[in-house]
């Protein structure tokens, strides 16, 4: 059986104010070609399918959009395994668990046979057994969804905790119990190789400057050793650096489809592709590549000389997601020509922000000229003062006439 390992599909996401909609559905589209030239078998996605940030319309056509991308592979005996992340929304993928058991009821027991061609959800930690198109064997897979208290608190959705700490630790024994609760079951086939597809973070994993809008205090870390060596491939999503683990090459993560923000700006992107046959895997797995659209850092800090700078290092940049971060002078540099500029050469900019060399936080700051002790009214007019030093006398009596009908008000 041919497995490609993908995770942390994101659809629908936005990066401040561009939408990501086209660049990840580009990304589903290279998935499913991979699917087609690899002749695979099975499409695991181990998680975070779908944005928190997508609109209900958005999801929508995002399922549209898998029907086109993926009706070929389905319709050829092809499957989809896929389970929920943390920023999967848990009612909406309820509900569409719901919906395809209602169109084709399949999945009732824990451990049935499933027919294949087509998509499975498991919202619930989930064993199933597909049949091998080609070899007459079956494979198993555990599909253990993000650790959150109502998917994995059965006697009790909504504990209380007198920490963060407390919750994340119950939540991943809650997790591990779950885990060994589905390797005991009674149709749990340990003579059958195994997948587990799970979307935790562990221990060890280079997760770059920060996980994916979640901090180290809101996740739950589990260690390597705590996921059993007995599973023939575990296909892990959550962190979005593609890599293998604790020197097991059968034990990785995928990575996103996407660079989704700027901490991703230098990873490679790729997908997982490997074989499974009746004893176990069946040689190395193999990383596939995929193209993802450049996250750029830009910093403006002489604007005039940087400018240059940037047109050579840039030449067609309409596709980057752009930051910019602008340094610059009053009466020297027109901040409104600067921003005009950057807007027709990066128009994918999702952020930008700018500063004034003289802003006055620091300058009021770091201001020789202006004598201990001094009042507030002093210290502005100081300030003042050194700002209008380039401008002419009739400009200087103009703002700092200005500056004492302020002060008068005021008073």
């Amino acid at each position: 059986m041919r497995i490609l390992h993908t995770a942390d599909w994101h659809l629908g996401d936005r990066l401040g104010r561009i939408d990501r909609t086209d660049d990840l559905r580009r990304a589903v589209e290279r998935v499913g070609a991979f699917c087609d030239d690899h002749a695979v078998d099975v499409l695991l996605v181990a998680g975070d399918l779908f944005s928190e940030l997508a609109r209900p319309d958005n999801l929508r056509e995002t399922i549209q959009h898998w029907q086109q991308i993926f009706r070929g592979f389905l319709t050829n005996g092809g499957t989809i395994l896929t389970l929920t992340g943390n920023h999967d929304n848990e009612n909406f993928c309820r509900t569409l668990v719901n919906a395809m058991d209602l169109a084709t009821p399949a999945v009732g027991h824990m451990g049935d046979i499933v027919p294949t061609g087509r998509l499975y959800l498991a919202t619930e930690p989930t064993l199933l057994k597909l049949p091998d198109r080609h070899g007459g064997f079956h494979v198993q897979f555990v599909l253990m969804p993000y650790p959150t208290p109502a998917r994995y608190f059965r006697d009790d959705p909504a504990p209380k905790y007198t920490s963060p700490e407390e919750k994340n630790g119950r939540l991943m024994e809650a997790f591990l119990a779950e885990l060994r609760r589905i390797q005991g079951h009674e149709r749990f086939d340990r003579r059958l190789p195994t997948i587990l597809g799970a979307h935790i973070n562990v221990h060890g994993a280079s997760v770059g400057p920060t996980l994916f809008r979640l901090t180290e205090a809101e996740d739950v870390v589990f260690r390597a050793e705590d996921l059993p060596e007995e599973f023939a491939y575990v296909a892990l999503g959550h962190v979005h650096k593609a890599q293998a683990l604790g020197g097991r090459e059968n034990m990785r993560y995928s990575g996103s489809i996407e660079k989704m923000d700027l901490g991703e700006a230098d990873d490679h992107k790729s997908v997982v592709l490997f074989d499974v046959n009746e004893t176990g895997l069946a040689g190395p797995p193999e990383l596939l590549p995929l193209p993802a659209t450049p996250i750029v850092n830009v910093v403006l800090d002489r604007p005039t000389a940087n400018m240059e700078v940037l047109r050579d290092r840039h030449p067609d940049p309409c596709s980057d997601l752009v930051n910019i971060a602008i340094k610059y002078t009053a009466g020297v540099d027109s901040l409104e020509e600067l921003l005009t500029e950057l807007d027709k050469m990066f128009p994918r900019w999702y952020a930008r922000d700018w500063r004034e060399t003289g802003d006055l936080t620091d300058r009021l700051a770091t201001a020789d000229n202006t004598p201990r002790g001094a009042s507030f009214e002093e210290t502005v007019r100081e300030y003042v003062k050194q700002e209008l030093l380039n401008h002419t006398d009739d400009e200087r009596a103009d703002v700092m006439g200005r500056l004492d009908k302020l002060f008068r008000e005021v008073s």
